[in-house]
């Protein structure tokens, strides 16, 4: 005769109770409960190789300049970003991301000055190249910091001209690469823009600089303190709805990467970065391509704002919100943290 035993005072079968019932004895909290076990189990890591650091360009010499909507940021003239390049290669940070202030009397209403081969741009490429050749340069070919009027392209008569604006910055891109640029990187979002880059960049020997596509780049609020750090908040005529994607619109964003990779992009990229992690993830799913994420100026400053009253730990969410950046299937993050994120990871 089989005897049903019991543990004492619970009713259950000795060995077990109510809880492995209900769960089978599958218990999620074992591999939680120290943290070696957690370090083995975890699935998605951040790393230095994860960063790349844009980084803001002024003319002159020896001088930074203060961003006041972005905390801890700064403008450089192009020999204090020298020195700031080589910070980064000792930190093991894989490459930067410029971006130009540029004076006014050289801004015009076609942004003629992308073409010049001593603009802003190229002069901190070749500098930064000349001093530091192993660090990774990626440069954006979009017209906003050449415009009077703040937009990515070229303006006639209210209206965005596309084809006009993608001629011009294919030839952009060429004077960029000449300068010792390794991945071009649009993000005026001109339709037909990377296979005219691509093939620009092709007939003119570069058959080996990348392209790092802007593929979905959203008309976001998020980008506000940049656009002060590159002085076209006050230019902006109208907003830039008629060639950025809307929020709301989530296969769009996916038709314009499959665009985008047909054309020869290498790489794609989602910005904003944290608002769009589904995105990121269609995008990463679909394609199989390297995606990266910009998290942009807004992401950032509301981090350091937040941080600055004392409501959050501003590390720790700094941490947190890049790591959500490799679960959504990131192989890398542009952020204005780089350096901050890189010497942390380096005292681990």
């Amino acid at each position: 005769m089989n005897r049903h035993v019991t543990s004492p005072g619970t009713g259950h079968p000795a060995g077990t109770n109510m809880v492995d019932e209900i769960t089978g004895h599958r218990r999620m909290r074992r591999n939680r409960k120290a943290d070696w076990t957690r370090r083995l189990v975890q699935e998605n890591r951040l790393t230095v190789d994860d960063l790349i650091w844009p980084i803001f360009l002024i003319s002159g010499e020896n001088r930074r300049e203060s961003i006041d909507a972005m905390p801890g940021v700064e403008r450089l003239t192009v020999d204090m970003a020298v020195e700031e390049a080589k910070r980064a290669a000792d930190l093991g940070i894989p490459a930067l991301a410029t971006f130009p202030n540029i004076s006014m009397d050289r801004r015009d209403e076609t942004g003629s000055h992308s073409l010049a081969s001593d603009n802003l741009i190229n002069e901190a490429t070749r500098a930064i190249k000349k001093a530091v050749p192993h660090i990774g340069i990626i440069t954006d070919v979009a017209l906003d910091p050449f415009t009077s009027h703040g937009h990515d392209g070229i303006l006639k008569d209210g209206q965005i001209l596309n084809d006009d604006t993608v001629s011009q910055i294919a030839q952009a891109a060429v004077i960029q690469a000449d300068a010792g640029s390794d991945i071009i990187a649009p993000s005026d979002m001109m339709d037909g823009r990377i296979g005219a880059i691509r093939r620009a960049l092709d007939e003119a020997g570069h058959q080996n600089v990348g392209i790092m596509s802007y593929a979905t780049k959203f008309a976001s609020a998020y980008y506000g303190p940049y656009r002060e750090a590159i002085g076209t908040g006050g230019l902006l005529k109208g907003d830039k709805r008629t060639y950025y994607i809307d929020p709301a619109n989530s296969d769009e964003a996916v038709r314009e990467a499959a665009l985008d990779v047909e054309e020869g992009a290498d790489m794609l990229m989602v910005k904003p970065g944290q608002p769009y992690l589904d995105i990121i993830a269609r995008l990463k799913d679909t394609f199989a391509m390297p995606t990266f994420a910009y998290q942009v100026s807004g992401e950032y400053s509301m981090i350091r704002a937040a941080a600055a009253n004392g409501w959050i730990d501003g590390e720790k969410v700094m941490l947190e919100s890049l790591l959500a950046f490799k679960r959504a299937g990131c192989d890398g993050i542009l952020t204005y943290f780089a350096p901050e994120v890189a010497t942390l990871l380096a005292r681990r």
